[in-house]
């Protein structure tokens, strides 16, 4: 755990849906906001069916685009849904995948919220290579920081051991490049 600005910015291996200590988590979405696999599957498996009932008021949204809803049956308050790039279909997959972690901590803090759970966006089924999107999550995080008034703790949770590993790295590198 690392503090930037008073704010905690954490890696947890983990299930997303588990993060009991968290306001509001993140959801790697389709456009459609539908359930599907990965952690989309997993959290609209957890909320129940109401939370699609809420999704389907919002759909469709574009990529880099959020909307919030109520967490349902998860631990959450919240939930924020995402459209992350699909890596070899997108111009420009880092504007991309940057605007989902920027829109979402903007999101969120406009809320008045405190502590903000992210996957590891695009990475799944949208094919973004892991090394990359974890260098363009954590810079785009550390761009929003200085913004944030109510946001006390980021934590990226992280669902396997290489992913894990791939992006504790790279938040200790970035940060330790910010320090020179």
């Amino acid at each position: 755990m690392l503090k930037i600005n008073n704010i905690e910015i954490e890696c947890v291996k983990g299930d997303i849906t588990e993060q009991k200590d968290i306001d509001v988590i993140v959801n790697a979405s389709n456009k459609y906001l539908a359930p599907g696999g990965g952690v989309a599957g997993a959290i609209h498996k957890k909320a129940g069916p109401k939370l699609y009932e809420e999704c389907k008021k919002y759909a469709p949204i574009e990529v880099g685009e959020v909307v919030i809803t109520k967490g349902y049956n998860l631990p959450n308050s919240y939930v924020i849904h995402t459209v992350g790039p699909i890596y070899s279909e997108e111009k420009n997959p880092a504007t991309k995948l940057a605007l989902c972690f920027k829109n979402s901590l903007k999101l969120a803090d406009s809320k008045g919220l405190k502590s903000i759970a992210f996957p590891a966006i695009s990475t799944g089924i949208f094919g973004y290579p892991v090394e990359e999107a974890s260098e363009v999550s954590i810079k785009a995080v550390l761009e929003v920081i200085p913004d944030l008034k109510s946001i006390k703790k980021i934590r990226f949770v992280l669902f396997d051991e290489k992913t894990y590993s791939i992006f504790t790295s790279k938040l200790e590198e970035i940060l330790n490049s910010k320090e020179k």
